[in-house]
């Protein structure tokens, strides 16, 4: 276990705790010990209120747009990528079903995993631990650029609806890449004329960049 404390940047003092949050209910079941579940209820709700009171103080939108944003940081795929990075799949406790049908790779599992890592943390280390790993981890995943302004497909939606009868349409133009550290490109169009083209990891993320480039070319910037 060593290895993964430094990779989360903390020793833990019970270390049964982290061990526990790496422990899926197949491997409890044929094993008898507690599973991550409980872990994952209070990881979410540590994920929730620190990713919004982040929000809150370093983003200026509605309360609408930081909902959306929200849900865009703490979904089951951005925890999957958290995972990825971590290389948690590694010291995940599988059931011998889950180990043969590739539940070291299943996003599902991977990312309540991070909620119960999260859990470990905030509970042998305190609240500032848990944050420090979710600012790391998660919140630097967020694009600078998408920071202050939030939700560029948003804004572009608002502003070409100023023209009544006009809507935009989002084209995947290519992915590239491996599997763990895949690359996307779409493209974004207004009645059949391409506006902006952007890349990103992920589909929306490619999305998002393709409408900043429209929103840009429009302002003329």
């Amino acid at each position: 276990m060593e290895p993964l404390q430094e990779r989360l940047g903390h020793v833990f003092r019970a270390p049964e705790l982290l061990e526990t949050a790496l422990t899926h209910s197949s491997y409890a079941n044929e094993h008898h010990c507690e599973n991550n579940e409980r872990l994952e209820f209070v990881g979410d709700s540590v994920l929730g209120m620190v990713v919004a009171t982040w929000l809150y103080q370093n983003v200026s939108l509605p309360e609408g747009r930081m909902t959306r944003l929200r849900a865009e940081l703490v979904c089951e795929h951005s925890l999957w990528e958290a995972a990825q990075r971590l290389g948690l799949g590694e010291y995940l406790r599988l059931g011998r079903g889950e180990e043969q049908t590739g539940g070291r790779q299943r996003p599902s599992i991977l990312a309540d995993c991070v909620e119960a890592v999260i859990a470990a943390l905030y509970l042998d280390g305190g609240l500032d631990c848990a944050r420090r790993f979710i600012h790391e981890n998660i919140l630097s995943r967020l694009d600078a650029d998408l920071s202050p302004e939030g939700d560029y497909k948003t804004e572009l939606q608002e502003l070409v609806q100023q023209t009544p009868g006009s809507a935009v349409s989002y084209a995947l133009t290519g992915e590239r890449g491996p599997d763990h550290d895949k690359r996307f490109t779409a493209s974004v169009s207004l009645g059949g004329e391409v506006l902006g083209a952007g890349e990103g990891r992920t589909k929306k993320e490619a999305e998002q960049m393709a409408a900043r480039a429209a929103l840009r070319r429009l302002r003329g910037v």
